[in-house]
Order: structure tokens, then sequence, then C-alpha cells
């Protein structure tokens, strides 16, 4: 019933003195520490548990579960089940991942509507490389990320090295912005498009019997027999695709570090990039076993799942690539 002046009178619980009852549940105000602890909890659930994630997060395991305990206070809400039985989120869990995820989208639209308005490119992008890539050295992926990081510094950018695998998974999801892959894709959500080539060549340690020989000391039978490291399929050239199925595949190293830790050894022998070779063969660390000119280049590309949020932001760092490669 309104009062003579119209307004609403004071209701019961207003005017009584019984002390407010606490809740410590989530108020649904979001502040930065819940955006931080969300990012944590994005990323635990991304990678199935604390220990999967503690590289990708560069924290430790136990700073992890601190991290995934506070987040649970302030929601009041128990959010994965750890222990023995191995990492599984709770139904409540699932919501609040679930709710995190259209977050995030929601932020990275909002940082894109305000890069349009503004002119200036700003928010978060998150790219994805493979980790069998050549990372070191005068490379178009470093130049590229150089210029996109001075001309844009209102970006905050995050990249992951993972397998192959890893990279197209994520861009499917939406947790990478983009990626950069051997493989195009066929899917048609999917943008691939062609980037930059890496020469690589055969290499063998100075601990290894070839590497006091000359090529031409160096038989087709001597080569097929030495001990070999796997090399992926997305390689290829002529003549290796003759010598391909004689070779004596001994072990697989994924990436560019490992492979080069094999050749060191003096026990394998295996393909390098030639820019990331260069230093050590100058070192007297390896050499290259140029038998009649085998080498394979390698063919990257940029991946990506374009959407109204992310559009932007791809269209711009495929520009700066193709502006540094051409």
């Amino acid at each position: 019933m309104q009062q003579k002046d119209g307004s609403l009178p004071p209701s019961r619980a207003s005017t009584s003195r019984r002390p407010a009852v606490r809740n410590n549940g989530f108020q649904g105000r979001i502040a930065e520490v819940d955006l931080r602890l969300l990012r944590v909890f994005a990323s635990v659930a991304e990678h199935g548990g604390f220990s999967a994630a503690e590289i990708a997060l560069g924290k430790s395991k136990s700073a992890v579960s601190i991290d995934i305990s506070s987040l649970e206070k302030r929601l009041n809400l128990t959010l994965c089940q750890r222990g023995r039985s191995g990492f599984a989120l709770t139904p409540a869990g699932e919501a609040v991942l679930d709710a995190t995820m259209k977050l995030f989208a929601d932020l990275d639209s909002f940082q894109k509507r305000l890069s349009e308005a503004s002119g200036k490119l700003s928010g978060h992008f998150v790219l994805y490389l493979p980790d069998t890539i050549q990372m070191h050295g005068e490379t178009v992926l470093v130049r590229g990320i150089e210029r996109f990081a001075k001309r844009y510094p209102e970006v905050y950018l995050t990249v992951r090295s993972v397998s192959p695998r890893e990279v197209e998974f994520a861009v499917l999801n939406g947790t990478a912005t983009a990626g950069i892959t051997l493989y195009p894709q066929q899917r048609p959500e999917m943008e691939t498009t062609p980037l930059f080539s890496e020469a690589s060549a055969l290499y063998c340690g100075q601990r290894h019997s070839f590497f006091s020989l000359p090529d031409e000391q160096i038989t087709r039978a001597d080569l097929t027999q030495a001990r070999m490291i796997t090399v992926v399929d997305a390689a290829t050239s002529p003549r290796w695709e003759e010598l391909r199925h004689e070779m004596t595949f001994s072990a697989t190293a994924e990436n560019v570090d490992s492979r080069t830790l094999l050749i060191l050894s003096g026990v394998y022998i295996g393909f390098l990039p030639v820019l990331f070779a260069e230093p050590m063969v100058e070192a007297g660390q390896v050499r290259r076993i140029s038998f009649d000119g085998l080498s394979f280049t390698s063919n990257f590309y940029l991946l990506a799942r374009p959407s109204p949020e992310n559009e932007l932001m791809i269209d711009t760092f495929r520009a700066v690539l193709d502006e540094v490669s051409s």
C-alpha cells in the first residue's frame, strides 16, 4: 500500500533489527581475482588434471591446487574430484566450466568491439605451435611475432608449444585463437592458409661413425642400416620417398630439441631444420650427411576457426605473417 507521498512503505524485513544472514557463496560480482582463478580452472579442465596443467600455467601442482581450492571457496561449490580414482569434474564443475567458457567468449567479443571502436587491436591472442617447428634463429615466425607485438602492444599474447594433434584440437574447440600446423585441414569450419616452408637436412653427431667419413664413402646400405629417428609424414621430397621404406627407424622424438639430443648422443641420425642446425655444424657438434642431396621441405599453415569474436585478430596476424614472409 502506497503512502501519501507515493512511496512504498518500508518492509518488515527492513525495519527489523534481526542481523543479516551472511552468505559465503558467490555473490554474482566478478572481481579480477575471480577471472584469474577461472582461467586456472579452465586450464586444469582442458588438460585433465593439476599435473597436466602445470607446464601450461607455469605453476607448481600445489599452487594450481591452492587456486582451485580458493575458487571453490569463493563459489561455495565443489568443482572437481581428485584422488586415487583420478581427476573428474563434478556436475557443478561442468556447469561452471560451461559458464566460464561463455564468459571468456563474451570478454573476447567485448575486446573486439572496443578494438573496432578505437581503431586499436586489443584482447587476448592465443597461438598454438607444433613442437616440431623450428623456433630458434631468424625465422618467419620470429619476425612475425616481433612485428605483431610491436605494432599491437595492447594485445596480450599467449604462445603454447604442443603436439600437432593438440594444435588442431585447440583451434577446433576455441582454446586457441589460431595455430600453426603441418597439415591443411579439410573441415569446412576451419581455415588453412599457407604460410612458409622449412628446409631440413640429415645430420649425425660427432660421436657417430659417419661424422669423420666423406659423403662419398657413405653408401646407401650404410645409410639405411643406421639407426634413424622417425620423420613426420608431412615431410617429403622425391629423394626421401625413395629411401623412406628402407630406413631403420629406431627412435621417436617429436620435437626439435629432443631430436637434437638423440643426434648428439652419437647413436642416431635424424633430420633437423637447416637454420637450427647451422650453429652446431659451425661448432663441430654435428655434421650434415649430404647423401645425394638428401633433404626435405616441411610446409606450414595458419590454422583458424573464424568467428565474430576472433576474426579481426586472426586476419591481422595473418597479414603480418604475409608481410614478413614476402
